[in-house]
């Protein structure tokens, strides 16, 4: 198990983690500009370091997300503590894309998917927009993974004895 809590560096990247980033470029750029997905694709292909991504993920992340917007944001809107247009649009697209493999990408594993979409925020969003991200999708992860959740063991949260004492270790 890494605890390092350093962030990965470029070269440590999967393809589908590089995938994701590019998706969420491109996303924004559809979510701000208004930009085609055409547009926006053959853009987003001529950046460097995209020959490294996995561009069959990256298609189906950014194409699938604006097709799925409106559905996206059916699901995610009744989460929210504002309206959707307050929402930052880097949180926007990590919440699209996380949605988007909710729905579609039963061989990446709900976690993972919770665990991309936060480190993108991190990475890419305003300074606590990763809690934002996870209040969201983990909740969604449920409602839309409900077997696969169910299965997860829950953390264990620490307990204290009856005395009121710290517990021993």
């Amino acid at each position: 198990m890494n605890t390092d809590t350093k962030p990965r560096k470029a070269s440590d990247k999967s393809a589908r983690t590089r995938a994701r980033e590019f998706a969420l470029q491109a996303l924004y750029q559809h979510i701000v500009g208004r930009n085609e997905a055409t547009d926006i694709d053959v853009f987003t292909r001529d950046l460097s370091g995209f020959h490294k991504a996995d561009s069959v993920h990256y298609d189906a992340l950014l194409h699938g997300c604006i097709a799925e917007a409106a559905e996206a944001d059916a699901l995610i809107e009744p989460l929210l503590d504002r309206k959707l247009a307050e929402i930052s649009p880097i949180e926007r697209g990590v919440m699209w894309i996380g949605v988007y493999e909710f729905r579609h990408c039963a061989d990446v594993p709900w976690r993972v998917v919770l665990n991309e979409c936060i480190e993108l925020a991190k990475s890419f969003g305003g300074t606590d927009g990763h809690k934002y991200v996870n209040g969201v999708l983990h909740p969604l992860a449920e409602k839309l993974r409900p077997v696969e959740t169910a299965a997860a063991p829950r953390p264990r949260s620490p307990r204290k004895p009856a005395d009121g004492s710290p517990e021993a270790a």
